[in-house]
């Protein structure tokens, strides 16, 4: 059962203290100033990216039995099968390419009190997949084997504070994983450190508060994926300043009392726990790894491997140049999906108290088969000449809402390190009574603490909902 434990030694001045740092927004010269930062970084170095042959890529080759797509070293990642199959739905079996990535990452932020405000060392870090080379990312985001250096390139800046308990102290720290359509089992460390030191300065890095980078994150691909799934693991305090006013001022109270323990929630801990159980063990998620050669339904290419219809992605080659990462230049595969993403929260005010609306959704690359996910998470141009009744639900009301509806829109890069050009557009909608408070047996309403309560532990939202979490929180 999760409790109300203490999240760090300081206690209950913890969530208060990233509160605070999350309340000082901006001017528009701050938030203009790290914009500036950003451009002028992806104009230090040289960055190029090229598709290139599978053949061209050195030190990755096709296994001759299996048809997997390695490295020579066996680690970092490999490109196999995943055969897939549920109890439900309209399309009940697939065959599927898949990343396998075993490793844990470290996907960390270092924050330092400074002028008596938290604030957070970010870094201006370059990725391969990104539409716009570089974007804001955690203090560190590594591989395991980027942290033992097999790629024979430099160490991981600031790598130190995560791993010498001497240097800083742990505020948060969980697992979680990463997109379940296109990893197997992927997590990575979500961990928040805190240091007195004297950081040493690097042009790639820059102190920001919560409240700065929650400014940045209404851009269009400005922060990336890691630093959102870091962000959306912060604990918050409800902010105790003079109530909202202006434009959505009764949504925005409704969404600060949904972040309070004693406002009403419209269920119990213990149900949602229930029902999250429940959703695990009716879905019936059956995927299990296949050489990459039996996989059906997919043609291999010396350019790519793609589905049959044109669907989906493809998984393709890539040659890399960047001045500013460990290793100024290498070869890799990529997923290139086709299609941009949607990834939409539907929110309501029940009793005052702004609820999300969350789907217990199965993906063949989570561990237990099922995660909560946003409202609604898919690529629309994949369901063009589906019946209405095989579209996913919610899909046909968020391509219509009104305007006036949206709370929150801007479209966001998928992890850039092993995803060429994935965006998605990431939605709040406030839904009024245009959708019902009764639940179908897939979805649930939860007030922001009872998502914060789940947050602290693995296995529960999966990576586009907290996206979304990250998103709601810049609307205080």
């Amino acid at each position: 059962m999760i409790t109300d434990l203490p999240l760090a030694a300081n206690g209950p001045a913890l969530p208060a203290r990233f509160t605070e740092s999350a309340s000082a927004r901006p001017n528009g010269a701050t938030a203009g100033g790290a914009l500036a930062w950003l451009a002028d970084r992806r104009r230090a170095y040289t960055f190029e990216v090229a598709r290139v042959p599978f053949d061209r890529l050195d030190d990755w080759a096709f296994d001759p039995e299996t048809g997997d797509l390695g490295h020579r070293s066996g680690r970092f990642f490999t490109i196999g099968g995943l055969r897939v199959s549920t109890g439900e739905g309209w399309v009940r079996q697939w065959d599927q390419p898949i990343i396998h990535q075993p490793e844990i990452g470290v996907l960390g932020f270092l924050v330092k009190e400074i002028d008596g405000l938290l604030h957070v060392l970010m870094q201006a870090k370059m990725e391969p997949g990104n539409a716009n080379v570089v974007q804001l990312s955690p203090t560190v985001q590594a591989t395991r084997s980027n942290q033992r250096r097999v790629h024979r390139g430099s160490g991981v800046r600031h790598l130190e504070y995560f791993t010498d308990p001497q240097r800083a102290r742990v505020l948060v720290d969980s697992l979680q994983s990463e997109q379940g359509s296109w990893f197997l089992g992927k997590r990575n460390r979500n961990i928040v450190v805190e240091t007195t030191e004297d950081v040493p300065e690097h042009d790639d890095y820059r102190w920001l508060t919560i409240g700065e980078i929650q400014e940045l994150l209404r851009l269009d691909d400005t922060v990336n994926m890691d630093a959102r799934t870091v962000l959306a693991c912060l604990p918050f305090a409800r902010p105790t300043g003079a109530p909202p006013t202006g434009a959505h001022s009764t949504f925005r109270a409704a969404l600060r009392r949904s972040m309070d323990p004693g406002e009403g929630s419209r269920h119990t801990m213990g149900e949602v726990l229930s029902w999250f159980t429940d959703a695990t063990v009716r879905h019936e998620v059956n995927a299990r790894p296949v050489p990459l050669n039996e996989v059906k339904g997919w043609v291999r290419t010396p350019e790519a491997i793609s589905h049959e219809e044109g669907r989906y992605f493809s998984v393709v080659g890539a040659r890399v140049t960047a001045g500013s990462r460990e290793v100024g230049s290498w070869t890799q595969p990529l997923l290139a999906p086709h299609g941009m993403g949607l990834t939409a929260l539907l929110v309501r005010n029940i009793g005052g108290v702004l609820h999300v609306l969350l789907h217990a959704r199965p993906e063949g690359g989570h561990p237990h088969g099922v995660e909560l996910a946003p409202t609604v998470q898919c690529t629309p141009d994949n369901y063009l000449e589906w019946p209405k009744e095989a579209r996913p639900r919610f899909l046909d009301y968020v391509e219509r809402v009104p305007g006036d509806r949206v709370r929150f829109d801007a479209v966001q890069s998928e992890e850039g390190g092993r995803f060429q050009w994935a965006r998605s557009r990431y939605t709040v909608i406030d839904a009024e009574d245009d959708v019902p408070v009764a639940e179908s047996e897939d979805y649930r309403w939860l007030t922001l603490h009872q998502v914060g309560r789940l947050l602290r532990h693995s296995r529960y939202l999966n990576v586009q909902a907290r996206s979304l979490i990250a998103c709601l929180h810049s609307l205080w």
